[in-house]
């Protein structure tokens, strides 16, 4: 069976994909990835054929607001985002995909949740498409902007949106979201497939103090879009006085490792770390609420301290802190003081571990990317 996938140019959109992607091509399937350029590596690595489609989330910015190469998602505004996700994403990534549909003819598109540019191209192909989901379903009051709820392009090619989640173009949903946590009335309107989510990051070695865990261990990232190195200054100050604790630090690709110089002995600032094998080392995860370590949180069943930037992650900090699965604190409320305070109470909190506990193995019960890989044929054309 040949089958495309298609995702934005970002780690959180792409990542998310590859799982179930390279359990097809072990399948047997043949697997064509579409995304921007800079994630050929990570695509082909795998034995995937990648194929450009869009532009790097981060370059699209820059050129939509005319070529500011210091431009960060923060930066913009609702307008400008609605601009780049409803229309100048999805009709570059329909264009790109359109040639590719013509050329080879896959009995399957699978396009994640951010591209429906490839799920409006299989549309007007006449090809299947399933959606494929890169977290939790956010709430309106959690995520007011929605940038795909109109898509003029589909309305212009006179394809109906449905008025849930249009960006899915009502297609069958591939979830990696634990049903638990998902938002209930986006499960009772939709057609899902639950898909276990499966950390994945570029393969690297762990520092040996890491693997050896000779101390409580915490990690701290503000993802790869949203770093802010005044919030990462804040929890490190507040991290570092964790008695007995040490702190792993993951600057991202928006924040340079310079701008955190100084810090304690008990914290190392990495620009990188492979999160996806550092994960089952984690003793305390405090991060930006991004959907992938949210989703790695949950599938180690680490407890959470959630200091949200952006986008989704005000939704999912909510979530973990309304499961019990960890806390949150958000705008003017994160300062040493604060992380400090929190981090030693979710160390010390055995309701919040045993919550933990009963969210991983939902996690492990979900059915694995193989699993879910050996049913993409009842789904093709």
């Amino acid at each position: 069976m040949k089958i495309l996938f298609s995702s934005l140019g970002s780690h959180g959109h792409t990542y998310p994909l590859l799982p179930l992607a390279i359990a097809a091509r072990e399948r047997g399937d043949d697997v064509v990835f579409g995304t921007s350029a800079d994630f050929a590596p990570a695509v082909e690595r795998h034995g995937i054929r990648h194929f450009t489609t869009g532009l790097a989330i981060r370059q699209a910015f820059i050129e939509t607001l005319g070529g500011d190469p210091d431009t960060t998602p923060t930066d913009v505004t609702p307008d400008v985002i609605v601009e780049l996700f409803g229309t100048v994403l999805p009709r570059r990534i329909y264009d790109d995909t359109t040639a590719l549909l013509a050329d080879w003819r896959p009995d399957l598109v699978v396009h994640e949740i951010g591209a429906p540019g490839a799920g409006i191209a299989a549309r007007v192909a006449g090809i299947p498409a399933l959606c494929h989901g890169f977290g939790r379903m956010w709430e309106p009051e959690h995520m007011p902007i929605d940038p795909t709820a109109k898509l003029p392009l589909a309305e212009e090619l006179g394809i109906e949106l449905p008025a849930s989640n249009p960006a899915g173009l009502g297609n069958p949903f591939i979830d990696v979201c634990p049903p638990s946590v998902q938002n209930k009335q986006f499960l009772a309107e939709h057609d899902t497939i639950p898909l276990r989510p499966v950390p994945f990051s570029e393969p690297g070695e762990l520092p040996s103090w890491v693997t050896a865990h000779e101390q409580p261990l915490i990690y701290l990232t503000l993802g790869t879009a949203f770093g802010d190195a005044r919030v990462l200054r804040a929890a490190i100050d507040g991290l570092a006085t964790v008695k007995g604790a040490r702190v792993l630090v993951a600057a991202g690709p928006s924040v340079e490792v310079d701008a955190l110089a100084g810090v304690p002995e008990n914290v190392t600032v990495l620009p990188w770390v492979p999160q996806a094998e550092l994960m089952p080392h984690v003793d305390l995860l405090v991060h930006h609420g991004g959907s992938g370590t949210t989703m790695g949180g949950f599938g180690v069943g680490v407890p959470q301290l959630v200091l949200p930037q952006g986008a989704d992650q005000y939704s999912n900090a909510a979530v973990v802190a309304e499961h019990g699965l960890g806390r949150q604190l958000r705008g003017d409320e994160v300062t040493a003081g604060t992380v400090a305070e929190q981090a030693r109470a979710l160390l010390a909190d055995e309701e919040v571990r045993a919550a933990g506990r009963a969210m991983a193995a939902e996690v492990a019960a979900m059915p694995s990317p193989a699993d879910v890989a050996a049913r993409l044929s009842d789904y093709a054309g």
